[in-house]
């Protein structure tokens, strides 16, 4: 079984599949086309119109047969909101999602973060990638409720909220915050006007510095860390010792790859360590332990800040022997254990009193100025490429929003929480400006739980709300930020501006 962060994905099975959300949830389903928009009635799938060509609700769970979903449908997203209407999913436990193939075998299974004001949730996507289909953990939400999801797939919401209709259309821009990921806002205006009402997706008009702004180089950031941008080397404690010769192992099939060599890593053997004995505790594996915890967290927390992070967690293998050669057979694993861009490592395992030994593996190359800056040239150029192929010029990077966003991913990842809103309630014009930008309109993208730069792309230009702030002409200028840590492991941010 895999447990998926947002943003993973996983190959599915051939045949029927059934995705279950235990809990007080409202579960539902939308089958679209690679427009991301459906075209009419049958396309919605919910407690009053529980089937659909390839799709059947009851209660809890979502049957579905791929090769029976309407002609053109390529994507199907899993939508959860409260039971009891209106009522925000923080109030709720997390909504998990569970997805067994056929003989009932466990495929996947993936807790998003905790939601705060959002009222819907999309969970997950199912979606045709050449000959087959693969699911995508996804954790998107809406504050606004049902007006945010009409907005991205068509989706009629009738004024009492008490019957919902899919007519291929949306109203007129509601407003979306929360855990939306892609946010927009008006243009300022040169003088103050009447404050627009909420319906618009205004906001009370203020100055162009929201507060005094800061230098740049002092933007709010974690912990300390000034704009959220490490020193340029992370001390290093000594490599701890070896006795089972794991490294020997590692490097000699990475040789073999032609892959660098990797080192010990002490901050990362006290992590491994820690997070084998939280999943032996708990009997299970998985990212989070029972104090849930992430390893990831473990990771940052040891003193260990990245760029780049690949995990094992593992149980049954006896030696590090047998767990290396479990990881040379393994396609996804394999992957890992020679991605040339890792320079550490640490292994560490812990048997419960079964007997079941369960093993923690970690990969890392460490957080550096310069490796920032490469990385996010990266979504950069390719953002500009997607515009490009569009027919539209190429955003110009800005500082100001450089530090906006890098602060903004930092604060995220330290804080582990994943929203365009703050916990002080601070929106992204509002961060622009602390920042010292004085752009009159400003968007924001956000993601986590992708490891690189094309995968973080690929992700937001798969997303119709992501995809619009990327391809909106009206925006010249970009920002962008990264940091690692916290229970989704890697945070983005794009931040652009007019």
């Amino acid at each position: 079984m895999s447990e998926l962060v947002p943003g993973g994905n996983l190959p599915l099975p051939g045949g029927a599949l059934a995705v279950r959300v235990p809990g007080p949830f409202d579960v539902c389903a939308l089958v679209t086309d690679d427009s991301g928009r459906v075209r009419g009635d049958a396309d919605f799938v919910f407690y009053n119109q529980p089937t659909a060509p390839g799709a059947r609700l009851q209660g809890d769970t979502l049957t579905l047969e791929p090769g029976r979903l309407r002609a053109g449908a390529t994507r199907v997203t899993v939508v959860v909101s409260a039971a009891e209407p209106g009522t925000p999913l923080a109030r709720l436990p997390v909504p998990t999602l569970h997805v067994t193939g056929p003989q009932g075998r466990t495929l996947a299974r993936f807790a998003p973060p905790p939601s705060q004001q959002e009222t819907v949730l999309l969970l997950a996507e199912l979606y045709r990638r050449g000959g087959g289909w693969k699911l995508r953990a996804l954790g998107q939400g809406y504050a606004d409720g049902l007006a945010g999801l009409a907005r991205d797939f068509g989706v009629d919401v009738l004024a009492d909220d008490t019957t919902t209709t899919a007519v291929g259309r949306a109203p007129a821009d509601p407003r979306r915050d929360g855990r939306a990921r892609a946010v927009g806002r008006p243009q300022r205006q040169p003088t103050a006007p009447a404050p627009p009402g909420p319906a618009a997706g205004g906001r009370p008009p203020t100055a162009p510095h929201a507060r005094p702004a800061p230098p740049p180089d002092s933007a709010p950031g974690p912990r300390g860390v000034r704009s959220g941008i490490p020193p340029a080397r992370p001390a290093s404690p000594p490599a701890p010792s070896d006795p089972d010769g794991v490294l020997a192992l590692v490097n000699s099939t990475r040789a073999a790859a032609g892959s660098p060599a990797v080192a010990l890593d002490a901050r990362l053997a006290s992590a491994a360590a820690g997070h084998a004995a939280a999943m032996a505790a708990a009997g299970r594996l998985g990212v989070e332990g029972r104090d849930g915890v992430s390893l990831h967290q473990r990771v940052t927390a040891a003193g260990y800040r990245y760029l780049a992070v690949g995990e094992h967690l593992v149980s049954g293998p006896r030696t590090p022997a047998e767990f290396i050669d479990y990881c040379r057979r393994t396609d996804q694993a394999r992957r890992t254990l020679l991605e040339p861009a890792f320079t550490h490592t640490a292994l560490a395992h812990v048997t419960d009193r079964g007997g079941t030994a369960y093993w923690t593996a970690v990969w890392a190359s460490p957080l550096t100025t310069e490796g920032l800056a490469r990385t996010a040239a990266e979504v950069v150029d390719l953002t500009n490429r997607e515009r490009a192929r569009a027919g539209l010029r190429p955003l110009a990077v800005d500082r100001l929003l450089t530090t906006a966003a890098q602060a903004y991913s930092a604060d995220m990842a330290a804080r582990a929480f994943y929203s365009h809103t703050s916990p002080e309630g601070s929106q992204p014009w509002d961060r622009a400006a602390a920042a010292g930008s004085t752009r009159r309109t400003i968007g924001e993208n956000i993601a986590c739980g992708q490891r690189s730069a094309a995968e973080v792309m690929d992700g937001w230009m798969n997303s119709p709300g992501h995809r619009a702030n990327i391809l909106k002409p009206a925006f010249t200028h970009i920002g962008v930020g990264f940091a690692g840590g916290g229970p989704s492991g890697t945070y983005w941010t794009q931040l652009f501006g007019a």
